[in-house]
């Protein structure tokens, strides 16, 4: 992985010619600001992202069925069927 500055957008010719996952950096403050990935990593970024925003939506889930669970149920209430 190769690491670039905010200035390097500015000759965004020979930027977006680079074949590798990039670490873009403000080179003032010093501090990371994201990446960039090339068209040719799309397939397999893409199945990573779909993958990590699964993975955060079991855990949300996990989260309410957890807290569901442990809200009691009152007369005249219905159950969610969580057990």
């Amino acid at each position: 992985m190769i690491s670039l500055t905010l200035s390097n957008l500015r000759n965004s010719v020979d930027f977006f010619e680079i074949d590798e996952i990039a670490t873009i950096v403000n080179g003032r403050k010093k501090e990371e600001i994201g990446y960039f990935v090339p068209k040719k990593f799309k397939k397999e970024f893409e199945l990573f992202i779909k993958e990590m925003e699964r993975k955060r939506k079991v855990e949300l889930l996990k989260r309410v069925a957890k807290a569901s669970k442990k809200d009691s149920i009152g007369d005249g209430a219905v159950g969610d069927g969580i057990e």
